[in-house]
């Protein structure tokens, strides 16, 4: 019998448990820790930051669709990685830390493992900032409580509007590493969208800042797409939607604090700036989960296994390089640790080999290039190949894991909303193969053309909301749940 634990239940952990569940026969157990009582399904917290969605909407209780596939769920934050054991526990073993509203709260117990997945997701590091985030003076849609908070203070804006007022609202990242400038880009267009459906646009001066060198970039070096029989750069894709509408836009910048009414820019020439604004969402960086490792003696070998950022080191080519020598083969296939055979990560907690846009540094010397995403469509892929692969080293015998879904040979779907109404909304729909650009293989462009395309419209608004149905159906474990592809 083997126990395969997962850290984490958000897309590429829940997706991870459920498979698992689904391909190993019972007695083999799969067990979930994650501090969070709930599954939320992240793209849909734009809806609900601007108020087109309920936070019920969007999130579901995860106990009950555990037991009801016979998963065991700890609610805990994991605090401690064993992976050779130690003195008290001679079995792998992950430390966790209970968190909830019962008496157990803070108490600490050990979970054994013969198969560990990280899932744990990202850290939201809004101290990288100072002034940003919900606690401060800005506001974000990373979770379904900070939507909640943006959709009221975006609501206290547009009455402002009505009453006359002028107001300057702002949306983008707070920092010059973030990552999900998909999900800024996403955002400024469902407000711009708010404010037209309000009546009070003209009123309303809105700004896009992002790290980004240029627009269309989004954290994968931008993107060569079809479009009307034409190849066009996502630049002038993405500049066409932001002209069209109105919206002002900030490039290459790094926000270095966020006062009241106030955000402080350095852009890429060293120059300072400041930004007055009466409504603010900036996303924050992404770090990973402050979990330390120990080996058998007890000596902290935190290093050996996590990088810098606190992401976990799996299959991947981590050899500083500069930008010309990257290559697609950098990035990791089976997303397997190198130290521990039974050990993997996915989703946001591996730890990536490089950026995929190339890394920019201010003329003070301040890092001002995006983070590589690798959130919703890739996280459900590499949860579904680890699964796989699981299923293969636990039932089969097989010495090691067979599947693969490096970020340079898979592709990516995105829909982008901009606008949620069912008759006057559009999104922007996006494909890229593969997420890596791999210029050995596509010397043109990195990228295979036939499957990389771009378009804006109303019917990608329709699919737009039949995927947050779909994938809901998936998470929920509904009948038929395995036939929706991720």
């Amino acid at each position: 019998m083997a126990r395969v634990v997962v850290l984490g239940a958000g897309i590429a952990g829940h997706t991870a448990a459920l498979l698992l569940r689904q391909k190993l026969p019972h007695p083999h157990e799969v067990v979930v820790v994650s501090p969070k009582p709930t599954y939320n399904w992240i793209p849909s917290n734009i809806w609900v930051g601007v108020g087109m969605m309920k936070p019920e909407q969007v999130v579901f209780e995860l106990a009950p669709v555990y037991r009801k596939r016979r998963i065991d769920f700890r609610q805990a934050r994991a605090v401690e990685l064993w992976p050779e054991g130690g003195a008290d526990e001679p079995s792998p073993h992950v430390v966790v830390e209970a968190v909830g509203a019962d008496g157990a709260a803070g108490e600490r117990s050990r979970v054994t493992y013969d198969y560990l997945v990280n899932a744990t997701g990202p850290r939201l590091n809004f101290a990288a900032t100072p002034g940003l985030g919900p606690a401060a003076n800005s506001l974000s849609v990373c979770t379904h409580d900070h939507a909640a908070q943006a959709a009221q203070a975006l609501r206290g804006a547009i009455e402002r509007l009505r009453r006359g007022d002028r107001l300057t609202l702002v949306v983008g990242v707070g920092h010059g590493t973030c990552t999900c400038e998909g999900a800024a880009f996403e955002y400024v267009f469902n407000v711009d969208f708010a404010l037209r459906q309000a009546g009070v646009r003209e009123r309303a001066r809105l700004v896009f800042i992002t790290n980004e060198a240029e627009l269309g970039d989004f954290g994968v070096g931008g993107v060569h797409i079809r479009r009307g029989g034409y190849r066009v750069h996502s630049r002038t894709f993405a500049e066409s939607l932001y002209a069209e509408r109105g919206i002002e836009w900030i490039t290459g910048a790094h926000v270095q604090r966020v006062e009241p009414a106030v955000l402080h820019y350095e852009t890429l020439d060293g120059e300072e700036h400041a930004l007055p604004f009466d409504f603010a969402m900036l996303l924050p960086p992404f770090a990973g989960q402050p979990i330390r490792a120990f080996d058998q003696a007890g000596a902290d070998v935190t290093a050996d296994l996590f990088a810098p950022s606190g992401f976990m080191k799996v299959d991947a080519d981590y050899t500083p390089k500069p930008y010309e020598a990257w290559r697609a083969s950098d990035w990791p296939r089976t997303y397997q640790t190198p130290r521990h055979r039974n050990v993997f990560a996915i989703g946001i907690a591996f730890a990536p080999p490089h950026p995929i846009s190339r890394p920019l540094k201010s003329k003070r010397g301040t890092p001002i290039s995006p983070a590589p995403p690798r959130t919703g469509m890739p996280s459900a892929v590499m949860a579904r190949t680890v699964a796989e692969s699981l299923y293969g080293m636990i039932v089969l015998g097989l010495p090691g894991p067979t599947r693969t879904a490096s970020m340079a040979e898979v592709g990516a779907s995105c829909v982008a909303s901009a606008g949620a109404s069912w008759f006057a909304g559009s999104a922007a729909s996006m494909t890229m193969f593969p997420i890596v650009p791999d210029y050995e293989k596509y010397p043109e462009f990195g990228r295979d053309l036939h499957f990389t395309y771009g378009e804006i419209g109303s019917a990608g608004h329709w699919i737009k909301k039949l995927l947050h149905h779909l994938f809901l159906w998936k998470a929920r474990a509904r009948p038929g749940w395995w036939l929706v592809p991720e």
